[in-house]
């Protein structure tokens, strides 16, 4: 028995240890072992043999249970060790966070737009297909949907592919004038060099009587707003389609990369396409009860703004975290 406890007090791994208790209480350890001789022995002496036995049983136990304690406290402090930090090796230098470029970019134009007396509205970014669709006179089947790749859900909402429907919740719940934009997040089936499954837009709504609305007050604002975000560049109108303006144009603006000279950017053209907008198509206004009112809309991509005016060539870099191009904006 001694032989035994002085094997236990003197193990130097739980791995040694484990295997004595294997050889001592395991299931053809010596003392399971001297249980299977009971019997053997006779009755007169069987009592005092078992008691016996229990006593030797008990000791092993709780020299086992000592000694493991002991052990696992011991490899406890060695990983400790192992695992101890010097904090002397770092240096007390603190860096500062940086706002990111698209964020940057958002925070510039939503604070142009309130310096003139724009409100900002938000919506949900789950939408059902009356707001992100028809009442944008974008009926069921309209061939003007297959642009949207749109995410659909299975309770037939959708995530919503523009910030539009902003305007139509805030023309059904609001009375004329109206002066607004609506920066969110949006969603679209795409995935390459300039263009992600999730970016972000800001939306323009104004609308008030008939008389006090034209396309010259849009061309105004616009002109203006593109010197403001991109300096003395040219600005140019092209007519497109949308089908919630009508009249729509497409918005170009020259080069900011080669001045209009051409370059691989612009695709050698001079020109580069930043925002689409046009006077509110009168089916809208329909669908949200207004009558005899007049009204013009804008939206632009803000990643796009955010590349032309950092010099990001690669959409997707803006959403890969990269400390080597976010710490360029402290």
């Amino acid at each position: 028995m001694k032989e035994w406890l002085d094997k236990i007090s003197n193990a130097d791994s739980l791995e040694v240890l484990e295997n004595l208790r294997i050889e001592t209480l395991g299931k053809k350890g010596i003392i399971p072992a001297q249980f299977a001789k009971m019997k053997d022995i006779p009755g007169p002496e069987k009592k005092a043999f078992a008691e016996n036995l229990n006593t030797q049983k008990t000791q092993i136990t709780e020299a086992l249970e000592a000694k493991k304690e002991i052990l696992e406290q011991q490899a406890l402090e060695e990983k400790l060790k192992e695992e101890k930090i010097d904090v002397t090796k770092f240096n007390n230098e603190l860096t500062c966070g940086a706002a990111h470029p698209v964020s940057l970019t958002m925070d510039r134009i939503i604070q142009y737009f309130q310096n003139l007396n724009f409100a900002v509205e938000e919506g949900p970014l789950v939408e059902d297909d009356f707001h992100n669709f028809e009442a944008l006179n974008l009926p069921k089947y309209h061939p003007a949907r297959d642009m949207q790749d749109t995410f659909y859900n299975k309770d037939y909402t959708l995530l919503r592919t523009h910030t539009s429907p902003v305007q139509i919740r805030t023309m059904l719940s609001q009375q004329t004038p109206i002066r607004m934009i609506a920066p969110g997040t949006v969603f679209r089936r795409d995935f390459d060099l300039t263009h992600t499954p999730m970016f972000h837009q800001i939306e323009a709504l104004v609308v008030d009587d008939a008389d006090k609305i034209s396309f010259a007050n849009l061309k105004h604002v616009l002109v203006e707003f593109l010197h403001h975000m991109f300096g003395d560049v040219d600005v140019r109108f092209r007519p497109s389609f949308f089908p919630f303006t009508e009249p729509s144009a497409e918005v170009d603006i020259s080069c900011v990369f080669c001045k209009g000279d051409g370059c691989r950017v612009c695709s050698h053209t001079g020109w580069l396409e930043v925002l689409g907008c046009g006077v509110v198509d009168q089916n809208v206004f329909k669908a949200v009860g207004y009558e005899n009112k007049s009204g013009y809309a804008f939206g632009l991509g803000v990643e796009r703004f955010a590349m032309l005016i950092h010099n990001i060539g690669d959409l997707r870099s803006l959403f890969e975290s990269d400390l080597r191009l976010l710490g360029q904006f402290k």
